[in-house]
């Protein structure tokens, strides 16, 4: 064990490693820019989804459950299936990283605009405010924290999964858990791994950080 640690660290630290088209910072953006991309291609979608369901009430049960249902689905054999069907290309990469990251988006943002109080809609409402209005100017605001936690759960989520891209033969950290399997390098798996841990935790610090200084001085 403590050679395989001592290996793993020197396969980390190696200045090799860092360089070139199969480097480690090459592969750290290549991986950012799918999960990015991906996340924000679901933010499109899912939040006027939950902010339209959020602000009628209509059309939660399905919306919902359709979320769960997109959380359920098997990441790589969804991505093995659209890549079977669109040939060789990012997009079953993308299809699956959409998919994970939708639900989460959805139910957070529709969370966030039920937790508005009714009251303060009326008050709204009752100064003359349109429909549109109470929702960007009131409701959305009000809804805000919670809506940042769906991104940001969405984006974690994404960033853990986004080594499926090697699956099919793309770039992105998981480059090295594939090739590592492929070659019996357990050095090279556990650096992978390890990597798209880091990224994950430091990405959630971060971002946690970032949301407590926004919301923190926030009314209640």
């Amino acid at each position: 064990m403590y050679e395989l640690i001592k290996d793993l660290g020197s396969w980390l630290t190696s200045g090799a490693q860092w360089s070139g088209s199969d480097g480690i910072a090459h592969r750290l953006v290549e991986h950012l820019q799918y999960s990015l991309l991906a996340t924000l291609i679901a933010a499109v979608i899912a939040l006027p989804v939950g902010l339209l369901i959020g602000h009628t009430g209509r059309g939660a049960f399905l919306a919902i459950n359709l979320s769960s249902f997109g959380r359920a689905l098997p990441t790589v054999g969804l991505v093995v299936l659209v890549f079977l069907a669109s040939g060789l290309s990012m997009t079953p990469v993308y299809v699956a990283l959409v998919a994970l990251a939708i639900p989460s988006i959805v139910t957070n943002t529709y969370a966030g605009m039920s937790a508005v109080d009714p009251e303060v809609r009326d008050a709204a409402r009752g100064q003359g405010m349109r429909g549109h209005q109470v929702l960007l100017q009131v409701e959305v605001p009000l809804a805000m924290p919670l809506i940042v936690t769906g991104l940001r759960l969405a984006l974690i989520q994404v960033v853990a999964t986004a080594t499926i891209a090697a699956y099919v033969s793309f770039g992105g950290l998981g480059r090295y858990v594939f090739d590592g399997l492929a070659q019996r390098d357990l050095v090279q798996v556990l650096g992978g791994a390890v990597l798209v841990a880091v990224v994950a935790v430091v990405l959630d610090l971060a971002l946690a950080g970032l949301q407590r200084v926004l919301f923190s001085n926030r009314p209640a």
